[in-house]
């Protein structure tokens, strides 16, 4: 039970700060491996598959295009994965965003996207609603879902010693051990 609460505090406290540090761990294998391949792909096309008139100094020229192209191309498939598993973990329709990403031309589906999307929602473990990330109480139940002050009732991270927007002193709160992802001991 203590491991859930160490990992439920940890995440919430990622998403408050306005961190997605493991936004990266969110782009699939098959991605990943599709835009090597794009990129590989395009490399080998600019530069021996295509079927244009060579002059001699056009060699650079195939070289930039090539490799811009598959750089752009490559990342394309990189945030239609990001987008694949990042819709999910959001709650929304998984189809009809990745074909938005997919067939919006230039990127615009991928920015639509990120301009439109959810926040990400946790459970309360006490009464199982659904609560935006980053929130310290839930509004059913009162639980108290991550460390607050006991003055101001601001966030304050765990390890904080006074609270960074009153100056209270956080030990005095007793805040309860579910919350105390790292002990003194």
């Amino acid at each position: 039970m203590s491991k859930f609460w160490n990992l439920q505090t940890t995440d919430s406290q990622e998403t408050r700060d306005g961190g997605e540090g493991d936004s990266l761990k969110l782009i699939p294998l098959w991605s990943i491996v599709l835009a090597v391949l794009v990129f590989a792909g395009s490399i080998y096309f600019f530069n021996h598959a295509a079927p244009v008139h060579r002059r001699p100094g056009s060699l650079p020229m195939h070289l930039i295009t090539g490799y811009i192209t598959g750089t752009v191309l490559a990342s394309y498939s990189l945030v239609v994965g990001f987008v694949s598993r990042d819709v999910k973990r959001r709650g929304m329709s998984a189809g009809l965003w990745m074909l938005v990403v997919i067939f919006m031309p230039g990127l615009i589906g991928a920015v639509v996207y990120f301009l439109l999307r959810q926040p990400i929602m946790v459970r309360c473990p006490n009464c199982t609603t659904e609560l935006i990330a980053g929130v310290h109480f839930c509004p059913q139940c009162r639980f108290q879902v991550a460390p607050v002050c006991g003055q101001c009732f601001r966030g304050v991270q765990i390890t904080d010693a006074f609270c960074p927007q009153c100056g209270h002193e956080t030990a005095d709160d007793h805040a309860p051990a579910r919350l105390r992802a790292y002990s003194d001991s």
